[in-house]
């Protein structure tokens, strides 16, 4: 899941739709390929055939004193192709012809949605909806500095959300770590906090966190840094995560981008080292409307795969226009795949044979990750007992039956 807002720039204040989800718009470009390819290119010459382009004759071109040969030129010149239109198969055969072997990942909150994390925009499910009742300024308050250091409630209560006990990463968060056991990964630039990149397990190397991370926290007051398994039992126990360092009671901020905050310099570094050498973009459940985030799809003039619930290429905001970044779909070098990320990562893993391999990984990856939950579980619940024990002197009995 992605903080809709976080970062150098808030270009809204109102939840507007949803990363995962929204009204679906069906893709009409493959139905159209076949009579796009046979269109005729525009006229720059009006003459008796305004639909024609009349060559420039130069010298020693016979063409010119010869009307037979003239027609013909003139034929093939207004018969020539217009670009095909990319598809997904295409994509999938530029993966195993080897063409493209440095792709970028970029993912936002509908790459979670399948493991139970709700999304930000979602009306009546969102997280925004969800702090209702705390009459927040707006829905973006949440992750306004300034309103945190007053009122840091809100955000804990959306934190919790974000947490659940039994997190799992998704098929799409396994597809790209195949992509990386593959040695095709370049990077995953991410707008999600959530660590479930790491938790399909990601080299952190591999991982751009754009709009921070839960892994480590800070004091406001001391700057102390505090793990993510302290700050984490104490949201779930609806207590304030507050610095225990002597003479502070500073609350703790988990290390995530708010408004107002510079994104971190690790985002920029890589995205100067490696648009340059990206060979197939994937961009996944995001709907691209924060930036400096979202520019990176304009950067990069290589093929580009969407995948998500509505076409995020019609996103861009007013900054992005005023920069003379073009809105318009390309549908030469890019494909809009209206599906969520995991049936959509599921499709392109069929074409590329991989099927079995991902449906094994998530398989046995959710069962090594149910077991240490078993095991954490049970070893919480001994240690109860034995501080019951040790209080009481008296073994605990249930006395339901």
């Amino acid at each position: 899941m992605e903080p809709v807002a976080p970062g150098m720039k808030k270009e809204e204040t109102q939840p507007t739709g949803s990363d995962g989800d929204g009204e679906q718009q069906p893709n009409k470009s493959q139905s159209k390929q076949a009579d796009r390819q046979s269109e005729p290119a525009e006229p720059s010459h009006a003459d008796e055939h305004p639909e024609r382009t009349v060559p420039v004759q130069t010298k020693g071109d016979s063409a010119g004193s010869d009307p037979a040969l003239l027609e013909k030129k003139v034929e093939e010149m207004t018969l020539e192709e217009k670009p095909a239109e990319l598809t997904l198969e295409a994509i999938a055969a530029s993966i195993k012809e080897g063409k493209a072997k440095n792709i970028i990942v970029m993912t936002g909150a509908g790459i979670s949605t399948a493991a139970g994390i709700p999304d930000f925009r979602s009306p009546g499910t969102g997280l925004y909806d969800q702090l209702g009742s705390y009459n927040l300024p707006s829905p973006t308050s949440v992750f306004e500095l300034d309103y945190f250091m007053e009122h840091p409630e809100p955000f804990f209560h959306l934190t919790k959300q974000l947490w659940p006990a039994s997190l799992k990463p998704t098929v799409a968060h396994y597809f790209i770590k195949l992509l990386h056991d593959k040695g095709l990964l370049l990077r995953c630039f991410t707008q999600n906090i959530d660590t479930l990149d790491h938790v399909a397990g990601l080299p952190a190397d591999k991982i751009v966190e754009a709009h921070g991370t839960f892994a480590t926290s800070h004091c406001l007051k001391c700057q102390e840094q505090y793990s993510q398994d302290w700050v984490k039992e104490k949201v779930h126990s609806d207590e304030l995560p507050v610095c225990e360092k002597e003479n502070c009671g500073g609350v703790v901020k988990p290390d995530v981008v708010f408004f107002g905050e510079r994104l971190p310099s690790r985002f920029f570094s890589m995205v100067d080292e490696d648009l340059p050498i990206c060979d197939l973009l994937i961009v996944m459940g995001t709907s691209l409307k924060v930036q400096p985030f979202a520019s990176i799809v304009n950067r990069v003039t290589c093929q580009k795969l969407y995948i998500n619930l509505e076409d995020p290429r019609h996103q861009m905001d007013f900054l992005s226009l005023m920069m003379g970044l073009s809105s318009e779909p390309d549908n030469s070098k890019e494909v809009f795949l209206q599906d969520t990320c995991d049936d959509g990562c599921q499709k392109l893993a069929n074409l590329l044979g991989w099927r079995d391999q991902l449906r094994k990984m998530f398989k046995d990856e959710h069962k090594i990750l149910e077991d240490k939950l078993a095991k954490a579980t049970s070893s919480a619940i001994k240690g109860k007992v034995s501080k019951i024990q040790a209080s009481s002197g008296k073994v605990p009995v249930c006395d339901r039956w």
